[in-house]
């Protein structure tokens, strides 16, 4: 017989079993779906987390690729700024340079002779060459009569010639074509075009002068002919007259300097020099050269000579010719002047 406690115990027992498998069931239920929505959110995250990382790589790359470039476009401003400098560069060189070529070419001209200078140099020359020659015939200054002489007949074989020539092509009025043909032969000579042969002519004339060579030569001559108080007694007029006459020796070198001041006058009229007087000294030597030298003649030369320097004819010629060879060098000097 069944006892009805045990029955209701058992039944409990039952119920109790049940619930906690149910509530076993319902927990392990719970902790599963809680497992599967874990799981779908750790996938969830995971897809985020991927996405993230692939979006960062896309965002680095992109940054990658935006750096590169803004490194290029940097490096071609760089390039152009350099490019930049070193035209600019290039430009201050060859400004440089050009006001280099252009100082140099002025320099070259200011040490090249014009022609006119050259035809000087030379003529000047031949006034040495022919001075020392005479020094040497009356012993006038022995000890380097003889050195200089040689040296500048070198130079100037036909003095005499040269300066007589010059002289009576000065007599016509000339073209520059026909004064350049003059000069003409003149450049076939070597070192005629430099500047160093017309100092060193006028060294040589600078020379002469202070030895004062010009005036022992005119003595020299003059005593050859001169005439003892006996002879002028005895003689009668005539021949005191023919007596007084010049020598062939002095007679050429009042020729020589007559042909020298119509060079140099027909020069300075050609050049607009001295303008009251030129014309009026030129046609005096033309007149006086066309007759026989007489002692007046001799007389006037000197006085002819020392007109020319005290009136710097040579110097005013020098710088009528360096215009024409170096006009900014000869306008600067005038703006100086006039400054001062």
């Amino acid at each position: 017989m069944f006892d009805v406690s045990e029955v209701h115990a058992s039944k409990h027992e039952m119920n109790s079993d049940y619930l906690g498998r149910y509530q076993s069931l319902t927990f392990e239920i719970s902790v599963s779906s809680i497992g599967e929505g874990a799981s779908l959110e750790a996938n969830h995250l995971s897809r985020k987390e991927a996405a993230l990382q692939q979006r960062e790589a896309a965002l680095k790359a992109a940054a990658q690729t935006h750096d590169g470039r803004n490194v290029k476009i940097a490096t071609l401003r760089l390039e152009e700024e350099t490019s930049k400098d070193e035209a600019a560069s290039a430009l201050e060189q060859l400004h440089e340079a050009e006001c280099e070529i252009k100082f140099l070419r002025t320099m070259t001209q200011r040490m090249i002779l014009s022609q006119e200078e050259m035809e000087e140099v030379v003529l000047k020359r031949c006034w040495l060459a022919r001075y020392w020659n005479l020094c040497v015939q009356h012993g006038i200054h022995p000890e380097i009569a003889a050195s200089k002489y040689e040296y500048w007949s070198s130079l100037a074989p036909l003095p005499l010639e040269v300066v007589l020539s010059a002289g009576q092509k000065a007599k016509e009025e000339s073209s520059a074509e026909e004064r350049d043909k003059v000069s003409h032969d003149l450049n076939q000579l070597p070192g005629e075009g430099k500047i160093d042969s017309m100092i060193l002519v006028e060294k040589g004339m600078r020379e002469l002068a202070s030895l004062k060579v010009e005036d022992a030569v005119v003595l020299a001559m003059a005593q050859h002919r001169r005439i003892s108080d006996e002879m002028k007694l005895t003689v009668d007029a005539q021949n005191l007259l023919e007596t007084c006459e010049l020598s062939q020796e002095e007679a050429q070198d009042v020729a020589f300097k007559q042909a020298w001041l119509m060079y140099f006058w027909r020069r300075a009229k050609n050049h607009g020099l001295e303008q009251d007087i030129a014309e009026e000294r030129l046609q005096s030597w033309i007149t006086s050269s066309a007759r026989s030298p007489t002692p007046h003649d001799a007389v006037d030369v000197e006085r002819g000579l020392m007109e020319l320097r005290k009136l710097g004819i040579e110097n005013q010629l020098w710088e009528e010719t360096r215009k024409a060879v170096d006009p900014d060098s000869y306008n600067f000097r005038m703006t100086a002047d006039s400054d001062m």
